[in-house]
This record gives structure tokens, sequence and C-alpha cells, in this order.
């Protein structure tokens, strides 16, 4: 099972887990990885969403967290033309979404895989979609 996790997922990793809602599923979701459950793809983007956030809220501990993310060595797929255009086609069809968001959700359409966010505005707005679930709502595949 592909899975494709956006950055406030892959945050609740390494961010102090009593500030982070639905804490316990983001680490089901990453134990489903380290067991070899899921294959985990992400848009070269990631890096850019999570170092931002990881550089502003906690720039002391920053290069320390991003390493340990880094060392996953996630399957990444860069916004080449086409991807980048389908991004921007997803958007026209959704409507207020933003581009961070449709890359991972385009992302998992094309992949046959699962978009796991823990946006509820977002899955509300792009559930006919499909290809997309809330966090809280994701299931490790058994």
């Amino acid at each position: 099972m592909i899975v494709v996790p956006d950055a406030s997922i892959i945050l609740k990793w390494v961010l102090e887990k009593d500030h982070e809602p639905d804490y316990q599923q983001a680490a089901n979701l990453q134990q489903a990885l380290l067991n070899e459950a899921i294959e985990i793809r992400l848009p070269t983007l990631w890096r850019y969403e999570v170092g931002n956030i990881l550089g502003l809220k906690k720039p002391a501990v920053a290069i320390e967290l991003m390493s340990a993310l880094l060392a996953y060595e996630f399957d990444e797929v860069p916004l080449r033309s086409e991807y980048a255009l389908s991004v921007l086609e997803h958007m026209r069809e959704i409507k207020q979404i933003t581009f961070y968001d449709s890359a991972y959700h385009v992302l998992a359409l094309r992949t046959k895989g699962m978009y796991v966010t823990a946006d509820t505005a977002y899955v509300k707005r792009a559930k006919q979609k499909g290809h997309v679930v809330l966090l809280r709502e994701w299931k490790t595949p058994r």
C-alpha cells in the first residue's frame, strides 16, 4: 500500500506528542512504515514545508529533527511539468485548496495510494476525488 502523508503528519513524528492531536495515529502510520506494511511517497516539497516549520518552531533542534526525517530516504517525486500542471488542474476542480495539499493528493491519485492528512477542511472539499483520508480515520493495513 502506498501512503502519501502530508507535512503535518510527518511533523507529528518529531514534535512533542503531548501537543500533537492524533499523535498516536501518526505513530501507527510511522510504525507501519518501519514494519514495511506501507510504502511512503512524497512530493519533494515536503522538505520545504517540514523544514520551514522546524526552523521556525524548533530552531535549536531543527537540524537534528530534519536529519532524523531525511534518514528515512522517502521515495520522493519531483514536481516536473506534467505533475505540476496536474496539481493546478486539481486545484481548479476542487477550489479553495493550496498547491501544497493538492500536490500530495495528486500524487496519491497518480500512484493509486492514499493521501493521509489531518486537515478536516481539505478532506471535506476533496473527498469526492477519492484516495484521501483523515489521519484519525486511517487504518493500518493488516
